[in-house]
């Protein structure tokens, strides 16, 4: 390979792996200028991307900068960087000579997501995109999935081991079939009407197929929800001795937690809520109980609890009293969804 690769042995080991896939191939490369940690708006070394004709003509987009290209600097022996490198597969016209940009940002933004965080992708993740993945395409697509690709996998470098994750788009229902079941579930369940797992904006949402929706209900039936955590960024709590303890959580996060609450404790399952200084962890039991610690909150439902708090949550903002357990209050407030750019698209009240 190229001279700079004898210097950057994780950057060599990655061209190795996408080889031995697309020999002597010459991707379209897109480099950073200006390092990111010189000022520079790109947090990615850089993406290559190779034209693919199978199963489909599709463009196959690698990443480089999520783990160490260069030197090893972290003290995890195991793993380089964050653990992982991201591939993208996207539908290509037969007239596209380009990749489109687009798609480039989408993954450079995944990095600013990911350096600003700190917060890794790991198989089986999802991410809500707020708005369609592409901006300036009326399409279905709204969210994200991440798990192995299929053709990468996972590689050793000399400075440890890099996952090949593969982003995939989804719509807002196959977004809410993952949370109320799992990831590799889903896609498995999708996987002959989306080989390879290439995004197409233009397709429909494939939870509308029968087959999709036995698969989904059968899941959540023997397996329950695998999403053990949620975030909110309104979530807040306050407990006092003699008045009833209250949670705050966001309206758009109410519909979520409603979805995912019985599929995590009808099967003896936790489901924590994190908010930036608030940890809430729901639980199952015989009696109804509320413990702080030193992390936050435990909430202990009974049945009778569960049954009446998932009846009543929902996206609107209200204040939930209930009969079954009394010493409890739960405040729904308003939510702004906001797309990348910061800007208020939509406010949940």
């Amino acid at each position: 390979m190229e001279e700079e690769n004898y210097e950057a042995p994780g950057w060599g080991a990655i061209d190795q792996a996408v080889e031995k896939i697309y020999g002597d191939q010459q991707p379209a490369h897109y480099g950073t200028m200006i390092p990111y940690t010189l000022g520079g708006n790109d947090p990615l070394d850089g993406i290559s991307v190779y034209k693919s004709e199978q199963p489909i003509a599709h463009w196959h987009f690698v990443t480089y900068g999520f783990s160490e290209l260069y030197e090893k600097e972290s003290d995890n022996i195991a793993v380089s960087g964050y653990g992982f490198e991201l591939t993208f597969r996207l539908v290509r016209d037969a007239v596209e000579e380009e990749p489109p940009a687009w798609a480039l940002n989408l993954l450079q933004n995944m990095g600013r997501y990911v350096f600003a965080s700190g917060n890794v992708f790991r198989s089986g993740d999802y991410l809500d995109a707020n708005g369609p993945i592409c901006l300036d395409v009326d399409t279905n697509l709204t969210a994200l999935a991440f798990i192995e690709d299929s053709q990468l996998g996972t590689i050793d470098t000399p400075n440890g081991q890099v996952q090949f994750l593969q982003m995939i788009g989804i719509t807002v229902d196959e977004l809410e079939a993952i949370q109320t079941w799992n990831t590799r579930g889903l896609l498995e369940a999708c996987k002959s009407y989306m080989p390879y797992y290439i995004t197409d904006l233009e397709r429909a949402s494939l939870v509308i197929r029968q087959e999709v929706q036995d698969a989904i209900a059968n899941g959540i039936e023997q397996d329950g929800s695998s999403t053990g955590y949620l975030y909110n960024d309104q979530l807040a709590w306050y407990a006092s001795e003699t008045k009833p303890a209250i949670i705050t959580i966001g309206a758009k996060q109410a519909a979520i937690i409603k979805k995912v609450l019985n599929g995590r404790l009808l099967k003896n399952k936790s489901l924590i809520l994190v908010g930036q200084q608030a940890q809430i962890t729901l639980n199952i039991g015989d009696t109804p109980a509320i413990q702080v610690n030193e992390e936050g909150i435990d909430i202990t439902l009974h049945h009778a609890a569960l049954e009446e708090l998932s009846t009543l949550l929902e996206p609107k903002e209200k204040i939930v009293n209930l009969s079954t357990f009394k010493s409890l209050e739960i405040h729904i407030r308003s939510t702004s969804i906001k797309d990348q750019d910061g800007n208020i698209i939509e406010t949940i009240c």
